[in-house]
């Protein structure tokens, strides 16, 4: 029988509890500790990892080069959260809200700032044209999307990939909740996609760049060792789609930008031209 657990008047913090990431996770907000961010030589400096909400950003800035605008050039500079990093001084004054991913525009005098992953794809997709369609109708298709990813994926990441992959005990009643929501939003895309060759229509764009790199990972085996559990098979328009964006150049090359694990051949740290995702992905 599961233990009842009752509430406290009062919510104080219990350090015993956290799983592993009770030495990052606190319920203030601000730096804990100075120190500046690196800085590279392009006007576009990202400071990321590559979980999901990381890749879209990569995935973006790869696409854009890969259209050749050599504008969204970038210098791409890890941000291990798991090590805090996302708390120092000159991450927090770029984002008060210490998530990753952060982008600094330093193309005119006065630097741009742009936090929260769907805001800088839609800041990026505004900036350079691409990827997000003009006419009103198609426009609002992709900017429903976006925005249902920002809202379906804390539950999978916080709370199926929580309580499922990271919580030091595993609850029964957390991982059927958000098991079934989970499966519900897979669900919604796979009857999306069963009549649209992309997310949002027959266009490609910054819907399908935000989605991929959560339940396109997913489906294909690559996030919380849960492709079993969840079924994903039985999804298949949403396979048919996670398989096709990972066969884009600029997906493979975005997707190991600031990573950290894996296979040598998946893993670079930092990335400050072209060159370096080459470098990697020769070892392949």
């Amino acid at each position: 029988m599961a233990k009842i657990y009752t509430p406290p008047k009062v919510w104080q913090m219990n350090n015993e509890n956290g799983g592993q990431w009770t030495s990052i996770n606190r319920p203030d907000a601000g730096a804990r500790y100075q120190q500046a961010l690196p800085v590279g030589e392009h006007a576009l400096q990202l400071y990321s990892m590559a979980t999901p909400n990381g890749q879209k950003i990569t995935i973006m800035l790869e696409e854009l080069l890969a259209l050749g605008i050599t504008e969204a050039e970038y210098d791409a500079h890890l941000i291990n959260i798991g090590d805090g990093e996302q708390f120092s001084s000159g991450f927090v004054e770029v984002n008060p809200n210490s998530k990753i991913p952060a982008l600094v525009d330093n193309t005119n005098e006065m630097p741009v700032n742009v936090f929260e992953s769907g805001a800088i794809l839609l800041y990026l997709a505004e900036k350079f044209g691409h990827f997000l369609p003009h006419e009103r109708q198609q426009r609002t298709q992709v900017m429903n999307w976006l925005f249902w990813l920002q809202g379906a994926a804390p539950y999978l990441g916080g709370g199926f990939g929580h309580f499922y992959a990271y919580s030091p005990e595993k609850y029964e009643y957390p991982i059927n909740r958000f098991t079934m929501e989970v499966k519900r939003q897979l669900d919604v895309l796979n009857k999306q996609l069963a009549n649209h060759t992309y997310i949002a229509g027959d266009e490609y764009s910054i819907a399908d760049m935000a989605i991929w790199p959560w339940y396109g990972n997913l489906v294909l085996g690559k996030t919380y060792d849960a492709a079993e559990f969840l079924d994903v098979n039985n999804y298949r328009h949403v396979q048919r789609w996670a398989k096709t964006l990972s066969e884009r150049k600029a997906v493979q090359r975005g997707r190991i930008v600031n990573r950290t694990w894996g296979e040598e051949s998946e893993r670079l740290d930092n990335r400050h031209s072209a060159a370096d995702i080459d470098r990697v992905l020769r070892k392949r």
